[in-house]
């Protein structure tokens, strides 16, 4: 069973981190939720990193608000994918985390979404996973043909308003 490891940096991120880990979970991937500041933290942190591979994740979830360097800390001590989510949580509207977590050292890649992202830091995880679990990449398919029936459906409502005008 695929295995993802979603970790953010306060509890306070987890309202915008629901809808990444039910995507998940819907996908069937094991999913583990955690608390970890990069800052408070940094050896748990470290040493979380160091033994996913050992503990059989595949992708980890990084989500921070402010500096956000989260996503950097565990990337430094692994070699798996990790994918950031910059939160929203301060003055600077996200756009703090946003740069703390895109801006990485040469070495250091951390896969950046858009500020409260969640839900496509899962879809990146699944679709990084589906090079292994063909089972998520048919998912991903269907999924991406009923997102375009879904435009589809809306342009032809669209165009019989516009007809009726």
């Amino acid at each position: 069973m695929p295995k993802v490891a979603v970790i953010m940096g306060s509890d306070s991120d987890f309202p915008q981190l629901k809808g990444c880990i039910k995507t998940l979970k819907d996908y069937g991937v094991d999913v583990e939720v955690k608390v970890m500041s990069a800052h408070r933290t940094p050896e748990d942190a470290a040493q979380f990193s160091k033994n996913a591979k050992a503990n059989g994740f595949e992708v980890i979830i990084a989500a921070a608000g402010k500096a956000a360097h989260l996503g950097g800390v565990l990337a430094a001590f692994t070699t798996l994918p990790v994918i950031g989510i910059p939160i929203k949580a301060s003055t600077l509207d996200g756009l703090d985390a946003l740069l703390s977590i895109v801006q990485m050292p040469k070495g250091i890649p951390v896969a950046t979404v858009a500020i409260d992202g969640g839900d496509n830091a899962a879809i990146l995880a699944l679709q990084i996973l589906s090079l292994k679990y063909k089972d998520i990449e048919s998912k991903l398919e269907q999924m991406k043909e009923n997102m375009a029936n879904e435009v589809r459906q809306k342009d032809k409502k669209l165009q019989d308003e516009v007809a009726s005008l």
